[in-house]
């Protein structure tokens, strides 16, 4: 499949995900205007929606259906969004701008960017749970506990947690790579998990296979916005370029240099495409979305 191809597919895929984010939040002409106009502009008009893609992509390895997956990824993108709310808050990374416009804070308040984070968080366990998107009972139940162990102390949560903590200390490799694999690479490995529950049965070796694509290919992910924090400015960014220097939090950059953190980035997705070789073209779509992923300049 070509580039093009690719980038057509993912085109089709975020402006579903856009109908369909709108269409599971509530309007904001509904009593609390404000609180609902909120979560809409902190949710729709903006990002990659790499998670959704990535939800899709895994998708098509146990031939899911486009409906189904819609929805699993609705609620990982809602689980993202809610955490950008919150993350941009003057009591955690204090920032002002995100995907090119204001921070919900900025563009509303804290109490109510506050109430619309956690708004939007709960809104994506009733996506999960009000749609029919697994054959099996057990698994849609599986669905909600991976998104919940992701989102909580054992993943995003926490991750964000020693990403405050450490800002000014100095951290070893590998208690970078546990953060971020906390912090950004738990809700990646979600989605990818999602998708591969929404169609045909897989053995626990092929699932195995695919959650290890989706750890290495979360901690290239932080790998490269970190190199992009440095390289890239705000304009491109869509967020304030160079905070993370600035802060002096603990970064790939920071530790390896710019030329290392590169060299990193590129290991990491060799690695994760050693993964998917047993899954042919089904994998396609992984595969570009690892490349994608590695080799974005936002």
């Amino acid at each position: 499949m070509s580039q093009h191809d690719f980038q057509t597919w993912s085109f089709a895929i975020q402006q579903q995900m856009e109908l369909a984010l709108g269409s599971v939040l509530p309007s904001a002409q509904v009593h609390p205007q404000r609180l609902h106009e909120a979560m809409r502009y902190a949710v729709l008009g903006g990002g990659k929606r790499v998670r959704p893609l990535l939800v899709f992509a895994a998708g098509e390895i146990v031939a899911a259906s486009a409906e189904r997956l819609q929805y699993a990824a609705a609620a990982v993108e809602l689980i993202h969004a809610y955490s950008l709310v919150h993350d941009d808050m003057p009591c955690m990374d204090d920032d002002v701008l995100r995907r090119g416009k204001p921070t919900v804070h900025v563009e509303f308040d804290d109490a109510t960017a506050l109430l619309a984070g956690d708004a939007i968080q709960t809104a994506a366990f009733e996506v999960l749970s009000s749609h029919t998107l697994c054959d099996e009972a057990r698994d849609q139940v599986t669905l909600l506990r991976i998104l919940a162990n992701a989102s909580g102390a054992a993943g995003m949560a926490g991750g964000q947690a020693i990403d405050l903590a450490s800002v000014g200390k100095p951290l070893t490799l590998p208690e970078l790579e546990n953060m971020h694999i906390l912090k950004t690479g738990a809700l990646i490995r979600a989605s990818v998990l999602m998708g591969s529950y929404c169609g045909e049965a897989l053995d626990q070796a092929a699932r195995d296979k695919l959650d290890r694509f989706a750890k290495l290919i979360g901690l290239a992910f932080q790998v490269v916005d970190d190199i992009l924090d440095v390289e890239a400015d705000t304009a491109t960014l869509g967020k304030t370029a160079g905070k993370d220097a600035a802060h002096d939090k603990p970064t790939y950059v920071a530790l390896l240099g710019l030329k290392q953190a590169k060299e990193r980035a590129a290991e990491l997705e060799a690695e994760a495409l050693a993964c998917l070789s047993g899954f042919g073209e089904r994998a396609e779509r992984l595969k570009q979305l690892a490349h994608f992923i590695v080799h974005r300049a936002f």
